[in-house]
Order: structure tokens, then sequence, then C-alpha cells
């Protein structure tokens, strides 16, 4: 029976047959995602409008990344990559196109599009147990579920706690690419 490399949790669809060599990638990606989860909390977004810019400009980034994480698996990962970089699509599309809906919608929005990104980095840690620190994607799946439901919930409706939303999401894949990319590094 042939071998075949599981593609790592929260990755760009990297397996450990080719993943090893483009690591350094998802250090990038894991960084810039990280910068942008602290670049997030130093702006005043006080419209409703520039928060939905602010959704629509990660969902769309997420997106592009889990489509080109689809052309690097196989199988029913490549599906599901493709379909969840098609539900991040339609997220951000809605965000820039109805950019001055109330704070409730926009919550809405992106607690779906946390609910999505949890229960994929959850389901791909699980399929990734065997492999070292496959417990900070879950982790990682777990914060965002948690945060989905605390962004679907009546908790005032700030607009602070909506860039919280968004910068701790950026800051939880950014971890996880960058841990990620350590794992796949290649040993010296």
């Amino acid at each position: 029976m042939a071998h075949v490399a599981p593609t790592y949790a929260g990755t760009a669809g990297m397996t450990a047959d080719d993943g090893s060599r483009y690591w350094w990638v998802l250090l990038i990606t894991g960084g810039l995602w990280s910068l942008f989860g602290l670049v997030v909390f130093r702006f005043d977004y006080t419209t409703v409008a520039a928060l939905s810019v602010l959704l629509g400009t990660v969902c769309i980034a997420a997106s592009v990344l889990e489509l080109v994480a689809a052309f690097n698996t196989h199988g029913w990962g490549r599906v599901g990559r493709i379909v969840f970089a098609v539900a991040l699509g339609v997220v951000g599309c809605v965000a820039y196109v109805h950019p001055g809906n109330t704070f409730s919608a926009l919550a809405a929005v992106f607690a779906f599009y946390l609910l999505l990104r949890g229960i994929f980095d959850i389901v791909m840690a699980i399929a990734a147990r065997e492999y070292p620190l496959w417990w900070v994607t879950l982790l990682s799946g777990i914060v965002q579920v948690l945060l989905a439901f605390w962004a679907s919930g009546n908790f005032g409706h700030k607009a602070f706690l909506l860039v919280v939303w968004v910068g701790a999401s950026a800051l939880a894949h950014g971890i996880v690419e960058i841990v990620t990319a350590f794992r796949l590094k290649p040993a010296q």
C-alpha cells in the first residue's frame, strides 16, 4: 500500500513530501498574518464601512490562500479547500458590496467566517494528529469557534469588539502558519 502524506493543518496545503522545500512561504505568510493582526489593533475603526472593508480584506486574503493550497492538496482535501475558499470569497464580497450594513449584520458575517475557519482548523488538526505540534492548530480552531460564538452574541455591538475579533483571528492564523513552517523545515 502506498504511503500518502497528509496535508498539514492550517497551512497552504503542503504535504510532508513537497512542503519541506517551501517551508519559508508559510513562515512569510504566517508573519504577515501576525503583523496584520497587530496592525489592526493600532487603527481606529469607528465606522461600520471601515470595519466592513477590513473584514472583506481578511476574507478575500484567506480565500486566495486556500485556493493556492487547493492546488497542493489531493482528494477530498482539495475539494474541501475549494469549497472553503469559495465560502470565504462570498463572505468577503458581501462585506465589500454592503459596507453600510448595520454592525450586527457585519458581526454575523464575521462570526460565520470564524466558525468556518475554526471548524476547518479543528478537522485538519485531527487529521494530522500524528505530527508534532498538531495541537497548536487544534487550539487555534477551538479559539476561533469560541470567538465565532462570542461574535454572534449580543454583547453591546461595540465596534472595538469586531476589531478584536479580526485581530485575534489573524494572530491565530499567523501563529499556526509559523509553527507549521518550522515543523516542515528540513533538518540541517
